[in-house]
């Protein structure tokens, strides 16, 4: 996670080291017993101090590389609905993405700053109505 956290998980493990117990520890450093004794154990037992949450959960489909194709591909349609962009996607890549659910695709554009909207509706004038709305008013 971020360098304060592991600056703070390097405090608690250091106070258990210098002798102090969970109390005295977690008085001095402000923080819960339970979470002193977590952190000093997880120290303990896998010899790190840092969190590796962000490791967790399904590896994502589609990289780096995915997301540049993917790019290019709604710049070049922009009209295009999610399942014509999965199957155009799947064509040149080697590892596709099922196309019956289309959330693979839904959440890779989200996450890359694109939303869906539908288009806005607008009644055409023809040229000869529009004469004859300028000369009205």
């Amino acid at each position: 996670m971020s360098e304060w956290e592991n600056f703070e998980r390097g405090m608690v493990v250091g106070a258990r080291r210098a002798g102090l117990n969970i109390l005295q520890s977690a008085q001095l450093l402000g923080f819960s017993r339970t979470t002193i004794s977590r952190v000093y154990k997880e120290w303990c037992e896998k010899g790190k101090t840092s969190s590796m949450w962000q490791s967790c959960g399904r590896k994502c489909l589609v990289d780096a590389r995915g997301q540049r194709r993917m790019g290019r591909l709604i710049q070049a349609d922009r009209r295009a609905t999610l399942t014509e962009i999965t199957t155009r996607y799947n064509r040149g890549m080697h590892q596709s993405i099922c196309e019956a659910t289309t959330r693979t695709t839904r959440t890779t554009l989200r996450r890359m700053g694109y939303n869906s909207r539908r288009p806005h509706r607008v009644l055409l004038i023809s040229t000869t109505n529009r004469k004859k709305r300028l000369q009205f008013a």
